[in-house]
């Protein structure tokens, strides 16, 4: 029978297989191809067996790193017939937990079953961090007491403790064992929902009623201004402890997952599992907005309420998501966790793989065998990678491209609520079904055309700089806005009355007796098309609420709003006006390419990073871009952002004198603030991409070389790999 080397033998280079397998058949006349044992130099016994006159009749593993074909397991420690005794493969590459491998599990032992729980994991990642999080800090708010600056302290957590640990989960978790620096930081996410969960069942239930004559004009009101004495606001530091965990559980997730995967599979088959992988990250958000836009709609309390959703003090179930995704990341880490440090077949693909690393002058040091394994080369680790130019202009692109898409997502339902007048819910929705095929299909996309098309780093970073420059023209689209509907004392004076005072004057001859307050803001629509702050702004003296409009309260004997023969006298209905905008669907379409070119950037970008470092930096390379991306773009992205749409704002909470929260934006100057920073991110990012691509030093190859080296294939300058087996 032949005996073959299997396909996951450790060979660290194409040469050293080759010189393998010369000197097996020089010292024991061994060929891959046909044993001949007949020819060895030890002669035959009486049955015809070797007898090989060596130190140890055995292959040693410690010094060749040679597993035998995985079939010759069933002979553990027999000698062969022709009179070899074969060791045992070893079981470092079986997946398993511990001790416990058993056999029917090891299907699963493949590059396509890591990349499913791999993409379940970052899906799940990505529905409880950037969709359920940004979906429910209102409610939140409400809930617990918290202003709008201890929900930024909330939300910036998360990143707060990614910059922390990348560095060191990339740097160790690089040389050690992967998959459980991967399921354990899976373990952690879990346990941070859990935490995030856990100030809904610590405090009493909430109880929140709201009188039907509150806010009518019949009624003397007061300003709820007096001292809180409620303690509900240092539940802010749970879920800021929540957040952290949330931040060091995904940190290995997209530094070690990514290089897990381009370890494990073909250099051509990189770019198409981590497109996949990531376009897993970008769907879990869309479904976040989704569900927990459907939690919202139930009460918090589960039980009979007389509040309905369009009311002010309405808090939704927002803990039920937490709870769902916390008990699904517990049970996705347990596969992960049995997955062995390198995948069957691994090390065929790490021989065949070509080098494309920056070259530097001195780069002796990444030549060491044990360079890279102890905290001392931390610092030498980061001189490499500070020498690599191309390295630093994609951290940088990809920092400008973060602010970018960081800033959108966390105001992007915002800026359609106000431009096309949505309730929060609607724009939480669409801006969900925009992502799903825009971001997972751009994120995909990038990475099946970077595999189709064979590109190398230099065509990779080409590719980026084109998808920049084409977001960039289409980004002009922030151009078109939308009017916003008058609003009653705000936009337009109120009708028949005089003239506003000044920008903001919601008191009129109509509401004077009225005695309305600031606190109390619950938007109507009046027949006349204008909006008021209030139903009391409105002067409106009754409620019926057994002629509802689809769930919304109906007032009627409104002073203040102007009659006509078209329509109830006097009447308003909760809620905001609708707008006439008819720029929706073109706004829609442009929105989307600027998403899609975007994000079709990002795996081919990521690829070029995996590409322009050497092998062992890829982990800290991934940690370190991360650090930058996050500090320079995840981190300042939103609160850029927030800045510049603040400046907007025409109308904010009054909070007992206090500012709070903005009700209403200027939308024409929201679009220009809005297109100001895309343009400047977006020319920065095509700038940085320009750079890399300018300064990128391809390894130098013989003039004899030829043919392309990215997807696995031999050049002539390689040794040639003689009689390597088939994959089994």
């Amino acid at each position: 029978m032949p005996h073959l080397l299997t396909t996951d033998a450790s060979f660290s280079s194409k040469q050293e297989l080759l010189d393998l397998n010369d000197s097996l058949e020089n010292v024991a006349g061994l060929s891959l191809e046909t044993p001949s044992p007949e020819e060895s130099p030890g002669g035959s016994t009486g049955n015809g067996a070797l007898d090989l006159d060596l130190p140890s009749p055995t292959i040693d593993t410690s010094q060749t790193k040679v597993f035998l074909n995985g079939k010759l397991e069933s002979q553990h420690g027999a000698d062969d017939p022709c009179g070899i005794k074969f060791v045992p493969k070893e079981t470092e590459d079986l997946c398993g937990w511990g001790a416990l491998k058993p056999r029917c599990i090891q299907v699963f032992n493949t590059p396509k079953w890591v990349l499913f729980f791999l993409c379940v994991a970052s899906f799940l990642q990505g529905m409880i961090i950037n969709g359920f999080i940004n979906t429910v800090i209102t409610s939140i708010e409400r809930r617990f007491d918290l202003r709008s600056y201890q929900s930024g302290l909330i939300a910036s957590s998360y990143d707060i403790a990614c910059c922390i640990c990348l560095s060191f989960v990339s740097y160790f978790g690089g040389t050690g064992h992967k998959p459980k620096w991967l399921g354990w930081g899976v373990v952690v996410i879990a346990i941070g929902s859990l935490v995030f969960a856990l100030p809904h069942f610590t405090t009493e239930s909430y109880k929140a009623t709201m009188l039907e004559q509150t806010g009518l004009c019949s009624v003397n009101q007061t300003a709820p201004c007096k001292e809180s004495t409620s303690s509900l606001s240092n539940y802010m530091y749970v879920f800021m402890l929540g957040q952290f965990l949330h931040g060091i559980g995904a940190t290995p997730l997209y530094t070690l997952g990514v290089t897990y995967l381009d370890e494990n599979v073909k250099s051509s088959y990189a770019p198409v599992y981590i497109g996949i992988f990531y376009t897993s990250a970008i769907i879990g958000p869309a479904a976040g907005y989704l569900l927990g836009g459907l939690f919202l709609n139930m009460f918090t309390e589960f039980h009979e309420t007389t509040l309905t959703p369009e009311d002010p003090l309405w808090v939704g179930a927002w803990w039920i998501g937490f709870l769902g995704g916390g008990a699904a990341a517990l049970l996705v880490a347990l596969p992960i966790l049995g997955y062995p440090r390198q995948l069957p077949g691994s090390q065929r693909y790490m021989a065949m793989r070509v080098s494309e690393a920056y070259q530097i002058k001195d780069s002796s040091q990444e030549t060491d065998p044990q360079f890279g394994k102890s905290i001392k080369d931390m610092p030498r680790s980061m001189l490499l990678l500070l020498k690599n130019p191309t390295f630093i202009f994609l951290c940088l692109a990809g920092a400008t491209e973060a602010n970018l898409v960081a800033g959108v997502s966390t105001f992007g339902p915002k800026f359609l609520e106000s431009q096309f007048n949505l309730s929060a819910s609607e724009a939480a929705t669409m801006f969900g079904y925009m992502v799903v095929p825009a971001g997972g299909g751009g994120t995909f996309m990038g990475g099946y055309i970077i595999k189709k098309l064979n590109l190398r780093c230099g065509g990779i970073i080409k590719f980026c700089l084109l998808c920049t420059v084409i977001s960039l023209l289409a980004i002009f689209i922030f151009l078109i806005h939308c009017p916003n509907v008058p609003m009653a004392g705000v936009t337009d004076p109120y009708l028949g009355g005089p003239a506003s005072d000044g920008p903001l004057n919601l008191t009129a001859f109509c509401n004077s007796e009225c005695n309305c307050v600031r606190e109390f803001y619950n938007p109507v629509c009046g027949d006349d098309g204008y909006m008021y702050y209030s139903p009391c702004h409105a002067g409106c003296s009754t409620v019926n609420q057994t002629l509802s409009q689809a769930g919304k309260k109906v007032y009627y004997d409104c002073s203040c709003v102007f009659r006509n023969l078209s329509s109830v006298p006097g009447g308003a209905v909760s809620g905001k006006c609708s707008s006439s905008c008819e720029q929706m669907p073109v706004f829609m379409v442009f929105f989307f390419v600027v998403m899609l070119f975007t994000l079709l950037s990002s795996i081919p970008a990521l690829t070029a990073t995996l590409r322009c470092v050497p092998d062992k930096q890829k982990s800290f390379a991934l940690g370190i871009q991360w650090i930058i991306i996050r500090a320079l773009g995840a981190i300042p992205g939103p609160i850029t952002f927030g800045s510049i749409i603040d400046n907007s704002c025409m109308l904010w909470q009054d909070q007992c004198g206090e500012q709070g929260s903005c009700y209403l934006y200027e939308n024409s100057t929201m679009g220009v603030y809005t297109l100001t920073a895309g343009v400047i991110y977006k020319v920065l990012g095509s700038f940085f991409f320009f750079m890399a691509l300018m300064l990128y030093k391809r390894p130098g190859s013989p003039p004899s070389s030829s043919g392309n080296t990215d997807n696995g294939e031999a050049g002539e300058s390689d040794p040639p790999v003689k009689d390597i087996p088939p994959e089994y």
